[in-house]
């Protein structure tokens, strides 16, 4: 039977003040990056940086995630909306953050970064490529617990039914007339994929493991930022075959061929580069470990 989606976006309200699920995930996902990146500084893992560094590259990085991605959001899926209420720009705990913006981001941030402390740019961005999946995970477990961004049509038994998505004659209905429907079986034809938590599971944890196990031996200069951006790229794709697109964008979601959505034709260029990066990496020297022993 699938599941019907109830879930609170709101964790904590207090008075006027109401703390949301989607902003706690992001949250999580800063300090776990943070955590595993303070590790592996301790192991040399980027020489001459200390946690100090570190420190100050995880700031840039939040900088460049949060502006990316709400900028690139905007630009790249709901322009019109934004210019009629540019506010709503500010309302980002409502969910409306898009990937390619925040790699956008992170990669001037990056940059700056390690202009600033005279290091590759590479050699920060295949340090760092492991650390972001966990926070793409939590970013869509944050939109599934907003029931935003939902899939397509299913009849499979681990289907999820999202108020969001339903006809308009249930959109009067409260949570518990809705809970009522739905154990009738009334609201089973209206089942979609919960195309959220496969982003979560491939762009979250397959990626994760993938990465974090390749960079742990000794890689050539562009390699893990190539698997990084190639394995996204695929990954974001396919699943953007069971995922509802953008309504605003094209023909009801799509760009051509009444399948291509935008989140496929940004994901094309990172296939492409990633592809790009692993073959140049080939003739690229390889970073040896070294314990961090001086401040960058």
């Amino acid at each position: 039977m699938p599941y019907l989606h109830q879930l609170d976006p709101i964790a904590v309200a207090l008075g006027p003040l109401k703390v949301h699920w989607y902003g706690l995930m992001y949250l999580l996902a800063f300090f776990v990056a943070w955590w595993l990146g303070r590790n592996r500084i301790r192991k040399g893992y980027l020489p001459g940086v200390n946690e100090v560094g570190y420190g100050d590259l995880m700031f840039y990085g939040m900088v460049g995630v949060i502006l990316g991605g709400r900028i690139g959001y905007v630009l790249f899926y709901d322009l019109q909306t934004y210019i009629a209420n540019p506010l709503q720009i500010l309302r980002v705990w409502e969910g409306g953050m898009s990937f390619h913006g925040g790699l956008a981001g992170v990669l001037v941030a990056t940059w700056i970064w390690a202009r600033k402390h005279q290091l590759h740019f590479f050699d920060v961005g295949d340090f760092i490529a492991p650390l972001v999946p966990p926070g793409l995970g939590f970013g869509r477990i944050g939109n599934f617990i907003n029931g935003e961004l939902w899939g397509k049509p299913t009849d499979a038994a681990y289907g999820v039914i999202f108020p969001g998505a339903l006809p308009p004659e249930y959109a009067h209905m409260d949570a518990v007339a809705l809970k009522q429907q739905w154990a009738s079986g009334a609201l089973n034809a209206f089942a979609r994929h919960p195309s959220q938590l496969y982003q979560a599971f491939l762009e979250g944890l397959v990626l994760f493991l993938v990465l974090w196990f390749l960079s742990k031996r000794e890689r050539p200069r562009y390699f893990i930022s190539g698997v990084f951006l190639a394995l996204y790229g695929v990954f974001r794709f396919l699943v953007e075959f069971v995922r509802v697109p953008d309504a605003q964008i094209g023909d009801h979601g799509y760009l051509a061929f009444g399948w291509l959505t935008m989140g496929q034709v940004l994901s094309v260029p990172l296939i492409l580069g990633g592809l790009g990066l692993i073959l140049y990496s080939r003739r690229a020297p390889t970073l040896h470990r070294a314990l961090p022993d001086s401040a960058a």
